[in-house]
Formats: structure tokens, sequence, C-alpha cells
């Protein structure tokens, strides 16, 4: 339940109003679904990565492995930095939710909210799992009766009593809204919506018989995720007009969700809808906060070499990082700036921010499955032998995300160039790109300056004594291929990496569960068996 709903929040119930009022409904449904559609390739390659290799920390720990060390250490700090602002963003959407009822001071729910999400995260784990799985359920039941709701307002149960059908789509300035910039801002939005899929990878280290459960968890839970996206904006782009009052602007943000109950003729439900959009703003900001301050505890108990403070290390006696759980907290001052720029123009900024960083760990997705199908052909392993693979995404899958997340990145900031450079808006859409290659180049110079110092160090016998004519100056393997990373890029050397390591077997446990699932299938109550697996 929590893996379903956990991508269900802002991005989906307040989002949507923005992309709609910014690109028009053509776009926003075009977009959503080529952005789901990147999402479900990077899945796959994941999916791919965490059957092999089930080990914690999810497309972090493979960038490392498969692509670059130094690479991985700029795209952890890169998802903390995710997780902390996307708290700061929940906190700003909070005050636009609220202010379907009241106007009253913002940041004083800021404030509440704050002290709220950092109070359940200082308790055990245990607080934080029970919230988020009854917050879950509460989005899931609220998705459905919002399809249902939707496709009966459109059909003429409106206050209108007229029927709706596409005529949103041709009033004046839709279904194109803005041409092409609006077309290119709504994928900056719709990847801030898409946010949180990937984590999915996280559980693998600890998911029973992943060679069975990964490929399910990858292809069934995206594709409910998908069902719920596409069905509602195509309703939102259906029901709502671009230019509803107060949809999107720099004050405030009203959700389509809560429109669509407006226009049902109920403002009862209406509030209960903006309850329910609420909550899910509290559940989105509560799993960022839990995630950021785990991304930070790791950072700083990974070896050989910490990559963050020791003292993010430091737990509570019920075991919660408590210092890395203030320091991804205090990134939260940010939404207090609303007081002077609009809640909805600051919640706008966070967004890019958040979207353009989860368009970062798609592409590294990428990278690493392009590194490690390279390793794997290059040391003579068959396809065959991995245990989950999907055919069609070999071998253009990870050309296909590497390619096509850059060019977003590159193209989805056209609005902040033309027909006027906004510098604001420019920074929001690219200000996480130089602070990644700089970090990158920064640990890898580190690496290299620690690792010579060592050297010398390090007493020993010295390879050059023996050295003659015939001894490369590059260190070769048994084929002739050089060995090592690059010092300059710290680009993993795909020869050298070893595809054994880590490799899940099957054990004795695995082939029991397997053999429980079919008895019970092939049993007498084998259609309950096959719904209860569909739905659990």
């Amino acid at each position: 339940m929590i893996a379903v709903a956990g991508t269900i929040g802002t991005g989906l119930f307040l989002g949507t109003g923005k992309s709609l009022s910014e690109g028009g409904p053509a776009s926003l449904v075009i977009c959503y679904a080529f952005i789901g559609f990147i999402v479900y390739v990077t899945l796959l390659l994941l999916g791919e990565m965490a059957t092999q290799y089930p080990v914690a920390g999810s497309f972090n720990a493979y960038t490392t492995r498969f692509f670059s060390p130094s690479y991985g250490f700029a795209l952890s700090w890169n998802y903390w930095f995710n997780d902390a602002v996307s708290v700061a963003s929940d906190l700003t959407a909070a005050q636009l939710v609220l202010q379907f009822w009241t106007s009253w001071n913002p940041w004083v729910i800021s404030i509440l909210a704050w002290v709220i999400l950092v109070s359940i995260n200082a308790l055990h784990v245990r607080a934080y799992g029970e919230l988020e799985y009854w917050l879950a359920f509460l989005k899931v039941v609220t998705i459905v009766v919002f399809i249902i709701v939707g496709i009966l307002v459109n059909v003429g149960v409106n206050t209108e009593h007229t029927y709706i059908g596409a005529h949103n789509w041709s009033i004046p300035g839709a279904p194109f809204v803005n041409g092409f910039a609006g077309f290119a801002k709504v994928f900056v939005t719709a990847s801030f919506a898409y946010g949180g899929t990937e984590s999915l990878g996280i559980t693998a280290g600890e998911t029973k018989n992943p060679s069975r459960n990964m490929p399910k968890v990858v292809k069934f839970v995206f594709w409910r995720i998908l069902l719920f996206y596409i069905i509602s904006i195509l309703l939102i782009g259906l029901n709502v007009p671009w230019d509803y009052p107060n949809l999107s602007n720099k004050s405030t943000t009203t959700s389509p969700f809560t429109i669509v109950f407006k226009l049902a003729g109920s403002t009862i439900a209406a509030s209960f809808m903006n309850t329910v959009i609420l909550t899910s703003v509290f559940s989105a900001g509560n799993h960022a906060l839990f995630a950021g301050t785990r991304v930070l505890y790791g950072l700083s108990v990974v070896s050989p070499r910490r990559q963050a403070p020791a003292i993010f290390s430091k737990t509570t006696s019920a075991g919660v990082p408590i210092f890395a759980l203030l320091a991804t907290s205090s990134i939260s001052i940010l939404c207090f700036a609303s007081s002077f720029i609009g809640s909805g123009q600051l919640w706008s900024w966070l967004q890019n921010i958040v979207g353009v960083s989860n368009q970062i760990a798609w592409l590294s997705i990428g990278l690493a499955s392009w590194r490690f199908r390279r390793a794997w052909i290059a040391q003579n392993r068959s396809v065959d032998e991995l245990k989950f693979y999907v055919r069609w995404t070999w071998p253009l899958g990870p050309y296909f995300v590497v390619i096509s997340v850059a060019a977003l990145i590159l193209i989805q900031g056209w609005s902040s160039i033309f027909p006027k450079f906004s510098a604001i808006d420019f920074v929001s859409f690219y200000i996480e790109i130089p602070v990644m290659i700089v970090m990158y180049i920064a640990w890898a110079l580190v690496k290299d300056i620690s690792a010579t110092k060592q050297e010398r160090e390090t007493p020993g016998d010295n390879p050059l004594e023996s050295a003659d004519e015939s001894t490369p100056l590059i260190p070769t393997d048994s084929r002739g291929h050089a060995t090592g990373r690059t010092s300059m890029f710290d680009i993993v050397d795909i020869y050298s990496i070893d595809l054994y390591k880590d490799e899940h077997v099957e054990d004795l446990s695995d082939e029991l569960d397997d053999e429980d699932i079919k008895k019970n299938l092939q049993g007498r109550f084998g259609w309950l068996w096959k719904l209860y697996y569909l739905i659990a």
C-alpha cells in the first residue's frame, strides 16, 4: 500500500493545476504520459539490477559500483537535497491547500506542520510506518472516488447539468497554452509528480525471494500508479478549463481535484477532498523527511571513507539519527519565504528544483544500467543468466533513458530564457547541474589526492624496481584490457567489476515459497489465492 500511494502526493493533487494553467489540457496529458513511459523503462532497468544484486542503497549503490564512485557521491548528496527541498515544498503546499478555507498567516501553518513532522520522525520508525500506511490507504480510496465523480461530472452530473465532453479542449487558448514554452514547462512538473517511483528499489536488499518478487513489484506497482495518474489527468483536462480562476498564480494554487468536486455541486465534498489533499501533503512531507534523514545517515557511515560528517551518524536510543533529522528538516526554512514572494511562486520554484533532481536520478539509473550491461557482455556472460530482464529494453533501454532525460533537462527551462530571460526561474531549472558537476569533480580530486598520499605512506615493494622494457605503462588483465579506474573522471572499468559479488543465489526457502504459491494456485480455492497475490 505504501509503495503504491507513496508517489501519489502534491505533484498529482496540486501540480496538475499548475501544469494545466501553464500548458493546457493537451500538454498536460502528453507530457505526463511521456514522463510515465520514461519512468516505466527506468524502473525496468532498475529492477534488472536490483533483482540480480539485491543490496541496500538502491540506484546510488549501482551508480557507484557500475559507473563512478565520485558520481555516486554527488548523486547521493543530490538525492538528500531532493528530499530536504521536498519537505519545504510540501510545507509550502500546505499553505496553498489551506487557502481554500482561510488566508490567515500561512507561515504559522508551516511552523505547526514542521513541528508535527519532526516530532513523528523523532519517535520510533514504527510511528512513521503506521502513519504512512493509513494515509496511503486514504489516498488510494480518494483517487478511485475522484475517477468515478470525474466521469459523472463530465457526462452531465454537474451544477450546469450539461454534458462537458471535450469542450474545454476547444476554448480560446486550448488545447496548447503558451505554445512550446508552456508545453516544455509541464515536463518538470510531471517529473515532480512521478518523483519517488525510483525509491521502490531501495527495498531490494530486504525483499524476500527478490528473483520472484522484485520484477512483480517493479512492473505491477508502477502500472497501478500509471493507471491512477493517466485516468485522473485525463479527467482533469476534460473537466477543468485551463483559465479557471485562481487555478495557479503567484499567490495561490487550487487543486483540480477540489474543483471537480465543486463542479459536482457539493461544497462539503469539495472540503472533504481538500482535507484529503492536506493529509496527502503531510504524508509526502513525512516520507521525504524520513528518506532524507536516512540518506544523510547513510552518507555518514559509509565505508571505507565517510561522505558526510560523523555527527550525522549519532542516533537516539530508539535508533533515530537525530542530527541527520534536524539537518534535513532545517532546509524547510525556505518555506517561510512565502510570506515575501507568495506561496504559489515559491512552490513553483521548489517544484522545479525537485523535478530536475528526480530527472537526474532517472538519468543516473540509465547510466548505471548502460555500464552494467556493457560489463556483463564484456565479461562474456549470457543475457539468459540475468534473473530478470525485459527483452525489448535490450540494447536501447539505457540509451533511451539517458538521451530523453538529458534532452528534457536542457529544454524544459525554455520559458526562463525566451521570450524574456528570468534569472530566478533559470536558476530553479538549472542550478543542480553545476552543483552535481562541482561535487563530482571535487570528490574525484579528494579521492585521488588521498589515494596518492596513502601510496606514499604505505611501505612495501616498489613495482618500478623490477620493471623492464616489457612492463606495460598501464596495468592490464590476462586479455590485455586496462584495469582499474581512469584517474581523471573516476569511471569504473567494466573489465574489473566483480559481477559475482553480491549476486543473489536462490536458497531453499525461496524454492519452498515458490512451491507453496504454485500449490495454492492449483488448489480448490486457486482463484481466491490468485486474487490475494494480485492485491498483496
